[in-house]
């Protein structure tokens, strides 16, 4: 058992991967021993992921205020504090804050074998982020 006293850093994800502010906070890094990753992830309002996927899949669980996130191919769709979205291996999606409003979740994978934890894809583009009131 290893217990951890010291507060976690934090960083503003890279324009390669976000639009927008997004800090993250890494609550436990895959490595030797665990393949294991969990982040708390900070959405200021407009900021979104890329479209990604995740090789083994991804569990995301709001845990403050309201956001959107989206499947290729599906709607765009609210979430809010208390959510609880599974996403399956491979399937690409994104997920960021309302257009207004901030968003706060735990992201939770495994990475592959190989220690592929996403691959990348391109940028939500404006015209495909909802720019209205979150219903």
């Amino acid at each position: 058992m290893l217990i951890h006293r010291d507060p976690p850093a934090t960083c503003t994800a890279s324009p390669e991967w976000a639009t927008g502010t997004v800090r993250v906070t890494s609550v436990a890094a895959a490595g030797d021993t665990s393949r294991l990753r969990i982040d708390d992830v900070r959405f200021e309002p407009g900021s979104r992921t890329h479209w990604h996927r995740h090789p083994g899949g991804q569990v995301l669980h709001v845990t403050e205020g309201t956001g959107l996130m989206q499947r290729r191919g599906g709607p765009v769709e609210v979430v809010r504090a208390g959510d609880r979205v599974v996403i399956a291996p491979g399937e690409w999606h994104w997920h960021g804050a309302g257009p207004t409003t901030s968003m706060t979740h735990l992201a939770v994978l495994t990475a592959a074998a190989d220690g592929t934890e996403a691959e990348r894809g391109e940028p939500v583009t404006d015209a495909c982020y909802p720019s209205g009131p979150l219903a």
